[in-house]
């Protein structure tokens, strides 16, 4: 099987619910209070998992208590994890105010996470054997660079999602084959509001962006070239938590049941995996959480079929 691996960053996210966000020196009352794990890298390793891919994951965590729990739902979720280090750092936190919209803010203390500087001999041979390799900026860019350049040489398909947008080396972008932000994060990377005009920017240079704009679809283009708009499907969201993470996961896992990493991917690979994408995705907005939140493949397929 064509294996994912999903270089990325794991948190314990701290949830709060709440009627609305508070102003500056407020204090208002929450609904609730979860702890899920999550982190964008482990979240698309999830995801891509629950989909029928076949994932490894890459990163850090700390020796406490919310790195083992996090090793524990590895396990669970038949995520191989020889490409986890341990750490002397506390294991990533993500605090996430989530209003009665649904919509949420974020601030995230990265921890573990900031430690993986470099690619040590397991992670690299882990992403050269692999079809995919997966990424986010979560980590420290100096290790995106080195997992592009040993995915590139052994002809792995690359996908990033750019969040949080951050500086990158010239180039670095253009070296990615399938990138995916939201329409915000496009707007950033690109300077461009309309996403369209974001996605033929961001497509340039064969590769494959996809722009997400949340309850309106998506954008797919590929070599500077609008493809067309994904409608999204109609739910009634109450937690767009990971939303994000669960549309590239799953994008990722029916790519790699249907091509490997060294095969061209088509245009008609793209679309059909964008719809189970869209779909997936859809299926989380309605949950609470992130991990907790993501769809298994029989319940996507049940939807399409």
């Amino acid at each position: 099987m064509n294996r994912i691996a999903v270089l990325g960053s794991a948190n314990m996210d701290l949830v709060v619910r709440q009627s609305r966000l508070p102003r500056p020196g407020e204090t208002i009352f929450g609904s609730g209070f979860d702890t899920v794990p999550g982190g964008k890298g482990l979240n698309q390793a999830v995801a891509a998992a629950r989909l029928g891919g076949a994932v490894d994951f890459l990163g850090a965590l700390g020796a406490d208590a919310y790195g083992t729990q996090l090793r524990a739902l590895l396990a669970t979720e038949g995520i191989r994890s020889t490409g986890v280090r341990e750490s002397s750092e506390s294991t990533g936190t993500a605090h996430i105010s989530v209003v009665d919209s649904g919509e949420n803010s974020i601030v995230v203390v990265s921890g573990a996470n900031a430690t993986v500087t470099d690619l040590d001999d397991t992670q690299r041979t882990t992403i050269a054997d692999a079809a995919f390799l997966v990424m986010q900026c979560e980590l420290p860019v100096a290790v995106l660079v080195q997992a592009i350049a040993v995915a590139r040489e052994a002809g792995v398909f690359t996908v990033l999602t750019p969040a949080p947008v951050m500086p990158l080396p010239d180039g670095f972008l253009s070296s990615v084959d399938l990138v995916v932000p939201n329409q915000i994060e496009a707007e950033e990377l690109t300077g461009e509001s309309d996403p369209v005009r974001a996605a033929e920017s961001l497509s340039a240079n064969k590769t494959w962006a996809i722009v997400t704009l949340g309850a309106e679809g998506s954008v797919i283009a590929y070599n500077g070239e609008v493809l067309g708009l994904a409608p999204a499907r109609p739910v009634q969201a109450v937690d767009t938590t990971a939303a994000g993470d669960t549309f590239v996961g799953a994008l990722v896992a029916r790519l790699a049941l249907k091509v490997g990493g060294s095969v061209p991917v088509s245009e008609d690979d793209m679309v059909e995996a964008l719809r189970w994408a869209t779909v997936a995705s859809s299926v989380a907005v309605t949950r609470v959480g992130a991990t907790t939140s993501m769809p298994s493949l029989a319940e996507v397929a049940a939807i399409l079929a």
